[in-house]
């Protein structure tokens, strides 16, 4: 329990360290992942892909994946 506390108030005192609170990193991390349709997909020449337990996925032709939505 007291581990616990320490590594909230670490974990606390490095986000305010870095000017962003809770709410901030959640939004970061929220902007970081980019959705696109189906038809967004093939018209950017991409690949849909189901992945089990891991939901739809586009595969651009440059490698990367974005969620399908």
């Amino acid at each position: 329990m007291r581990a616990r506390k320490l590594g909230l108030a670490l974990a606390t005192a490095i986000l305010a360290g870095t000017g962003i609170g809770a709410t901030g990193a959640v939004s970061a991390h929220a902007a970081t992942a980019p959705t696109i349709t189906r038809d967004e997909c093939t018209a950017a020449g991409g690949q849909v892909t189901t992945i089990p337990y891991g939901g739809t996925v586009c595969t651009l032709p440059d490698g990367t994946r974005q969620t399908i939505t």
